[in-house]
């Protein structure tokens, strides 16, 4: 079988799920191997993304892991048998992967949470807000790469759209809303969007302000995303070199009681449109 040059996220992260299961079992890769008639290179390829598993061999995995989870199983088989190429795959060889990772990742999420204190969240972005984030970038980007990336973060909203938009909770500090990324006429505009998400059904946006005492939380900026069943949830956190998918169950868990913790502690929904609507005013 030919080798993933650069499997996606989403086929790293079955693999690792595979991987949980067999040491959570007590098999080495050389005995799961030996009880499922393959190789211990099979065993490794299949554990790193670089082959894909059939629905027939996957199930076998798992019942010699003797994994009973309904639900988890049939959320494994879906994304080994899942062929989707999505709108993001145009990017592919344009962009980083992390750009592509994140996209597929919000596609398939069944719920979307996120914390922001620097910038608006990228599906609620406006194309001049976009760019203005981009464009400071340093080095500067090639102006194809930078049209690419502006671009790719409007595709983005596509997860809010259509028949079955996934629910979206974003909670968004005071902060970003103020900083003038761009002009001040791209920051009316970006503010009078994000009043416009605010309003639909499936999304909330709560804000956090500056006046809020005892609010030591700055560091909790986060995208949650809600799995199948919730061991395939997965936060993306920005670091120094690209973006971190973190899928460990301890962090997760972390990452979810943070997730509440800030969403109470931030102003309602009603109060938090009434104070974006004052700040767009102040515009």
């Amino acid at each position: 079988m030919v080798l993933r040059r650069e499997p996606t996220a989403r086929q790293l992260r079955l693999g690792a799920e595979l991987r949980r299961l067999r040491e959570a079992a007590g098999f080495t890769a050389i005995e799961a191997a030996a009880l499922l008639g393959v190789n211990r290179v099979q065993i490794s390829h299949v554990e790193s993304g670089l082959t894909g598993v059939s629905e027939e061999r996957l199930r076998r995995f798992l019942s010699h892991y003797a994994c009973t989870d309904e639900e988890f199983i049939a959320s494994l088989i879906a994304m080994a048998t899942d062929r989707t190429r999505g709108w993001w795959e145009e990017y592919r060889g344009l962009l980083p992967t992390s750009f592509l990772d994140l996209a597929e990742l919000e596609n398939h999420a069944a719920f979307l949470r996120e914390v922001q204190f620097l910038y608006i969240p990228g599906p609620f972005q406006t194309e001049d807000y976009a760019r203005a984030v981009f464009a400071y970038r340093i080095p500067e980007l090639p102006q194809e790469e930078l049209e690419a990336r502006v671009r790719h973060r409007m595709q983005r909203k596509a997860v809010l759209e259509g028949s079955a938009p996934t629910p979206y909770e974003a909670v968004v500090h005071e902060a970003a809303l103020r900083i003038m990324v761009g002009d001040r006429a791209t920051s009316r505009t970006q503010l009078a969007r994000l009043l416009e998400f605010s309003e639909w059904g499936h999304v909330t946006v709560r804000v956090i302000p500056f006046g809020l005492e005892g609010f030591a939380g700055a560091a909790s900026a986060m995208t949650y995303a809600g799995g199948a069943v919730s061991k395939l949830d997965t936060v993306v956190r920005d670091g120094p070199h690209g973006a971190a998918f973190i899928d460990s169950e301890a962090q997760l868990a972390a990452f979810r009681t943070l997730f509440h913790r800030v969403e109470g502690v931030s102003l309602s929904t009603e109060r938090s449109r009434d104070f974006i609507h004052r700040l767009a005013k102040e515009l």
